[in-house]
This record gives C-alpha cells, structure tokens and sequence, in this order.
C-alpha cells in the first residue's frame, strides 16, 4: 500500500470524532496535541536547546483538564501562562543546564501546539459549532489540495523561496480559491439540510482562512528549516509528522474561532 494511502488511514479516526463531537473530540485534541508538543520539541534538541518538556506536558493536560470540564478555560489562559512562567524562570536559577531561551521555547511550544490545536474543540463549542468546525479542516485541506496541484500545472513564480522554495504565487492563489470555493460549498450543503447561517459568512471563512492556512504551512516550514529538518516526524507514513499534517490546520483553527466570534457574535 502507498504510504500516503496508508497515513490517509490512520488519520481517518479524526473524521469519524468529529462527527461525534463532545469529550470524544476533546481527547482527541488533547492526545494530538500531546503528540505534537512532542515532536517539537525533539526537533528543538537538535539545536541544543533544551526545553522543558515535562512541564509542557503537565501544562498541556491540565489546559485540557480545564477544557473538558469548564469551556471558559481560554479566558483563563493568560492566568496559567503567567504562573507558569512564573515556575519556569525560576529553574535556569537552581539548575544551570537550563536557561531562558529553553523557557520560551517551552511556553512557545505550549502556545503554538497545544492552545491553537484546541481551538477546535472551542469552535465545536458554540452555536452550530458542531457544522462550522468542518471549516477549519476544509479550508486548510482544500487549500493545500488545490495549492499542490495549482503549483504544479500553471507554477512559475515562486512565492517564499527562502522557507519554501517549491511553493509558488500561482498555487497560492490556487489554494485561495479552493478553500473559498471548498467552505462556500459545505455552506450551501448544510443551509440546505436546514442549518440556517448566511453563505457570506462560509465564503468569508474560506477566504481568510485560505490566507491564514498557507501562512501556517509557511510558518511550519521556516522552523524546520531553521532546524535542519525535512519532518517533525515520521509518525504518519507519506506525511510525516503530526505537525506536518496539521500545520494549516493550527492557524484555520484559531481564524475560524476568531471569525465566529468576533464577526457571527457568537
């Protein structure tokens, strides 16, 4: 079996959870979350950076603790960021191996991973969240889908040579249109089937995301070339690591939020 076919299997649980919802999805993310935590900061060590990886696990099963029994946890983040900044400055003072770069690293391992992974579940949290979760993944995945093979037939001028040398302003724009089309066609899909949001905002949601999406590939692929790495991983076979196939997905998520709180008021 191709190796992509084969990761395409292992990743089809998620599909399945998400049609579940509740405390099913929510341990998903969390057990994502904690995979993801994990091979960021191993790539991290390649560096000689040391980040504190213990503590960002117990942070991380905590922030989600919190997300499981009490859906306000995100306005309470800044409070568990601050003390445990407060606990992790004051390691590199008992212990010289460790140092304040190896305590941003951490906190910006927590924040990139395992908050911006939950916003899926605050999404799947509101009103017709239960619909509008699909976006985060079908703008991300419709985009990068598009993107590839925009970027491939009609590419020639490259879009961010120095992160992505291969990635093109022909399939960026590709990308763009296919995770607008993509969310503008899911919004027709479920206000037939009864589900009563205006389409504008499902072609908003396409839009921005698509922009924000590639910005999150984009993002993924500058700290690894940093690093000196193809992958995070080789967790999932012809796509490598959680981060590699979740990447768009990080930053979708927390535009989908944004938007259906801020502009939908919800």
């Amino acid at each position: 079996m191709d190796k992509r076919y084969l990761g395409a299997v292992i990743l089809s649980p998620l599909i399945i959870v998400l049609f579940i919802g509740g405390i099913y999805l929510k341990v998903l993310v969390a057990i994502v979350s904690l995979l993801g935590i994990y091979e960021f900061f191993n790539i991290m060590k390649i560096k000689d950076y040391k980040p504190l990886t213990a503590i960002a696990i117990v942070l991380t099963l905590f922030y989600y603790l919190l997300l499981i029994f009490n859906n306000s946890s995100l306005n309470n983040i800044f409070l568990i960021l601050a003390f445990s900044l407060f606990i992790m400055l004051s390691i590199p003072v008992l212990n010289d191996k460790y140092n304040f770069i190896d305590v941003a690293i951490t906190l910006l391992g927590f924040f990139y991973v395992s908050v911006f992974f939950s916003f899926i579940v605050l999404v799947s949290e509101k009103d017709f969240g239960k619909y509008i979760v699909w976006t985060i993944f079908i703008s991300a995945w419709m985009c990068d889908t598009v993107a590839y093979y925009s970027g491939k037939f009609f590419g020639k001028n490259k879009l961010c040579p120095k992160v992505s040398p291969k990635k093109t302003i022909e399939g960026s724009i590709g990308g763009l249109i296919g995770s607008t089309v993509g969310c503008m066609g899911f919004g027709i899909f479920i206000n037939h089937i009864g589900v009563s949001i205006p389409l504008f905002n499902f072609i908003l949601i396409g839009f921005i995301s698509g922009i924000f999406s590639q910005m999150g590939d984009l993002v993924a692929s500058s700290i690894k070339r940093f690093i000196g790495v193809k992958d995070y991983s080789n967790l999932i076979p012809g796509h490598g690591g959680i981060l590699d196939r979740f990447d768009s997905i990080l930053f979708s998520s927390v535009v989908v939020y944004y938007y259906v709180t801020i502009i939908m008021g919800m």
